[in-house]
């Protein structure tokens, strides 16, 4: 038996395994092991190959592009815990509340800073649905149209930088983080005009899913919601900026600009007095926690990754997807259904470690852009995050959502979004296609 056998059987027992329940970092790792001795026993693997292991593990551990990762989700989870997050949501209610649409309009707004704040998507789906959830059924919004808007604006940290999703498809393409970054920007802004587009036409044509607040809700004075304005949006948009900033102008790498944005919050926590022992160790559980999970994902996909390898599995692969119908395009659509599925089952890590270096070589060999194509990948991933029955976005939302509330209606108000998401994502595998 040759790659053509024990590629798919090695490819479908980690799947099959993943799918009961067991932990996916053993999971890969066990199947590993598993394979490796019943392919040496049958004469078909070298052990050899597995001494390589070790230096992929000291790797794994000293990668500063994975450093990254923690300090991110410590300034976001810091700017959830320290209520900035909370604070930001009040205030732009109050900016938009008069306006039909406003709160939700005000929350897709919020959707996007925190994306761009966190970079993490149950911080911001979470906070959202426990903070402005309430207030918009309180004002007569529907709750379907309501648990939509949070839903998605919320998903917006796996496009809009500095997005984790993007630091480990850049880790795991081979490509340039900073340069992940560039090509999500534009994508992700056109997602939350689209989101707040249709917001509009729908408060438009239905106005009263999406009613403005009552007069007495508003502001009172005008001078009095500009200095709340400039105190709440101004440091987080500026340590926005910064991080940001610092990355495309190439000042600083992704992990320097994510050190940055650590300090950065907890200089604007401590400024809202808000920066206190709680809410440290708060942070530093949930990023330790996170951590801990991709850096054993890591290496117990580079074990996986080394005898799959070793039993030809990855020329199946290429092989296979290589000479789909339709080239290219017939490349990107398989490709995509399939993540699209597993999004609903597995995490994105888990597809980040497992499926992504798999689509390297055949990506390559169809003359596509990897960048582009790590784009797409993230969008996609949005979008199964969204979907019905299984999104995680929608499990999120639903751990806060008052039980009033059927899950039925969270699905039918993510459904719009979903079909905004499709769209784009369709223009972007269009713009993939290779040049030559």
């Amino acid at each position: 038996m040759g790659g053509e056998t024990w590629g798919p059987l090695m490819f479908g027992g980690v799947l099959a395994l993943i799918f009961t329940g067991f932990p996916v970092a053993f999971a890969l790792a066990g199947t590993a092991l598993l394979f490796a001795v019943i392919a040496t026993a049958t004469g078909h693997f070298d052990m050899v190959l597995l001494n390589a292991m070790p230096e992929r593990t000291f790797g794994t551990m000293s990668n500063p592009t994975l450093l990254a990762i923690p300090f991110f989700i410590f300034m976001g989870t810091i700017l959830e815990k320290s209520r900035l997050a909370e604070d930001l949501l009040e205030t732009i209610g109050v900016v938009f509340g008069r306006f039909r649409g406003g709160l939700a309009l005000g929350v897709i707004f919020v959707g996007a800073l925190l994306a761009a704040a966190t970079g993490v998507v149950g911080a911001s789906v979470t906070a959202m649905g426990l903070i402005s959830l309430p207030v918009m059924l309180r004002n007569g919004y529907k709750p379907s149209f309501s648990c939509g808007v949070i839903a998605a604006s919320g998903t917006l940290g796996q496009i809009i930088p500095p997005s984790i999703v993007l630091i480990v498809l850049g880790d795991q393409m081979g490509v340039s983080v900073g340069g992940l970054f560039r090509a999500a920007l534009v994508p992700g802004l056109v997602l939350t005009g689209s989101y707040a587009l249709y917001t509009v036409i729908m408060a438009w044509l239905k106005p009263e899913w999406a009613p403005a607040l009552p007069p007495e809700q508003r502001a009172k004075s005008l001078g009095g919601l500009a200095v709340r304005v400039v105190k709440t949006m101004v440091p987080p948009l500026a340590l926005i900026v910064v991080v940001l900033g610092s990355i495309f102008a190439g000042v600083a790498t992704p992990t320097e600009a994510g050190a940055l944005g650590a300090v950065g919050a907890m200089a604007l926590a401590a400024m809202n007095r808000n920066l206190g022992l709680d809410t440290l160790k708060a942070a530093m559980e949930e990023t330790s926690r996170l951590t801990i999970m991709v850096v054993f994902l890591l290496i117990g996909s580079t074990a996986f990754a080394l005898v799959f390898r070793g039993l030809d599995g990855d020329l199946w692969i290429a092989e296979t997807l290589a000479s789909l119908p339709g080239g290219w395009l017939g490349f990107l659509l398989a490709v995509n259904l399939i993540v699209f599925i597993l999004g609903f089952f597995i995490d994105f890590f888990e597809i980040a470690f497992i499926i992504v270096p798999l689509l390297l070589l055949p990506a390559q060999q169809l003359g596509l852009d990897l960048t582009w194509l790590g784009i797409i990948l993230a969008v996609n991933l949005q979008t199964s995050f969204l979907t019905p029955p299984f999104g995680f976005s929608l499990f999120y939302l639903r751990g806060v959502t008052p039980k009033t509330i059927p899950t039925t209606r969270i699905y039918a108000g993510a459904i719009p979004f979903i079909l905004i998401q499709l769209v784009v994502l369709a223009g972007l595998i269009w713009m993939a296609r290779p040049t030559a």
